[in-house]
């Protein structure tokens, strides 16, 4: 006998990528994220300050090296203190979540534009925070342990979109990942270029010291260096290896900051692994302090979630993933032009590749004119020890060098002056040889994007990435 079968309901479970979206996590990483971050930009700024480097390196120099397409970038004199105050006080702002949206726009405007006033300036670190200010322009890192959060209680939560928080976190692992392939080439890992150059220097340092006059001790630090950047982003990620990934983090930026010159950038990477602890790590942090500055429950544990409108995620979506896939694509830009990227330096910027290089370079610059009128350069006239030092190796800076003599030789009897370079290079314990083309009029060649067929080719190979 036959019987009749019930259909039953079939379920349509959302796509994975909707499934994604609507995930919430703790507001808290991103919380304290903001204010560790804040904090440490306002110690910057105020670093930079005590120091005398804005005096320095933006107000001194007779001339500037901007970046191409940003010319309009222009040193602002005595007010240069006053672009500095505007970010210091808008990080401490920043850190404390107080009219947070302005305070990170004023963040990242005035950062960035110290940054691109003259590129001899120029380190990864200090891209790397013009890139994590724009990115936390859009996020809710404000929704929790915020002062505006304790003036709004529409805006307080303890939840967010768990995309909020990951895209800070991809962005850091983009940043190590790259770092890692950059060092997979030939000088670093077989030669251990440049630390063979660099260690030795260091071996009057207590208790480590000696160990840098073993010749196998650069070789351990290559490797280690390069699997480190590699397999960073996945040790932070993993909840199991999390703890064992940060103390590598810790180990592995403070024995940088020791050995190195590269100022704030150790600090501020130990300050960001911490993004990738969870809520309830931070959570518990927060409720041992909130007693101690007496913070009602109810704003520790608000028991609700930030939310956005569904045509603001899909709109902030759409602009994150082409973020990522021009940060994704951006380092290999290298591979558009012919030549060696370490002597050339087309698309060595703005990648990653962090310390992979030793160049010393000495240029001498000789302007003519059509009446046979020549002098030889001083280029101390002109430039600081800083940007004449970054100016000898960067053939996109020597050209600016040449329009810049072009421009002040043209008022002072020359008529129509030409600009030529003797230039020699040694790159990673090579020994040093021509950079730019001598016969090639620099005053006659425009900047651009193209390849700079003036520079004389390297003819020799670093295999990698």
């Amino acid at each position: 006998m036959e019987t009749e079968q019930v259909a039953k309901p079939v379920k349509f479970s959302k796509p994975h990528r909707f499934r994604f979206v609507s995930k919430t996590v703790s507001s808290a990483p991103l919380a304290v994220f903001r204010v560790a971050f804040g904090l440490m930009i306002f110690v910057s700024i105020v670093r930079f300050w005590s120091k005398g480097w804005i005096e320095t390196l933006y107000i001194q120099p007779l001339y500037y090296f901007p970046f191409y397409g940003f010319e309009f970038v222009k040193p602002l004199g005595g007010y240069t203190y006053v672009i500095f105050a505007v970010c210091g006080f808008s990080a401490l702002l920043v850190a404390l979540g107080l009219f947070y949206r302005v305070a990170i726009v004023g963040v990242f405007l005035s950062f960035t534009y110290i940054e691109l006033i003259d590129k001899s300036t120029y380190l990864n670190h200090y891209y790397f925070v013009s890139v994590i200010s724009f990115l936390l322009i859009f996020l809710p890192a404000h929704a929790y342990f915020s002062v505006d959060a304790y003036r709004s209680k529409r805006l307080l939560a303890d939840k967010m979109p768990q995309w909020c928080l990951d895209s800070v976190r991809f962005f850091v692992c983009i940043l190590y990942f790259y770092a890692g392939l950059a060092k997979v080439n030939t000088d670093w890992l077989v030669n251990a270029m440049p630390l063979k150059i660099w260690l030795p220097a260091h071996n009057d340092l207590p208790i480590i010291g000696f160990l840098f006059n073993y010749t196998w001790v650069p070789f351990v630090f290559s490797w280690v260096g390069c699997l480190y950047d590699l397999s960073i982003p996945f040790l932070l990620w993993n909840r199991r290896t999390r703890v064992a990934g940060y103390v590598a983090v810790v180990v592995f930026h403070s024995l940088t900051a020791l050995l190195f010159p590269i100022g704030m950038f150790p600090y501020i990477m130990i300050v960001t692994a911490l993004i990738f602890f969870s809520g309830e790590f931070y959570q518990r942090i927060i409720a041992f302090v909130s007693p101690k500055v007496s913070l009602p429950t109810e704003f520790i544990y608000p028991r609700s979630t930030y939310k956005l409108s569904s045509i603001t995620q899909q709109l902030l979506i759409g602009v994150f993933t082409l973020f990522f896939a021009f940060q994704l694509l951006m380092p290999f830009r290298y591979l558009l032009y012919p030549g060696e990227l370490f002597w050339t330096e087309q698309g060595y910027r703005f990648s990653w590749r962090v310390m992979l290089m030793e160049k010393a370079g000495y240029t001498q610059f000789m302007v003519k004119d059509r009446t046979g009128k020549q002098l030889i350069v001083n280029n101390n006239q002109f430039l600081t020890p800083l940007q004449e030092k970054m100016m000898a190796t960067q053939p996109d800076m020597i050209l600016q060098y040449a329009h810049i003599l072009q421009d002040y030789y043209s008022k002072h009897g020359f008529i129509s002056p030409q600009v030529y370079v003797d230039s020699y290079v040694a790159l990673n314990g090579r020994l040093g040889r021509p950079l730019i083309a001598p016969t090639t009029d620099l005053a006659n060649v425009s900047d651009s994007f193209q390849h700079k067929s003036w520079i004389i080719p390297f003819n020799d190979e670093i295999k990698g990435f």
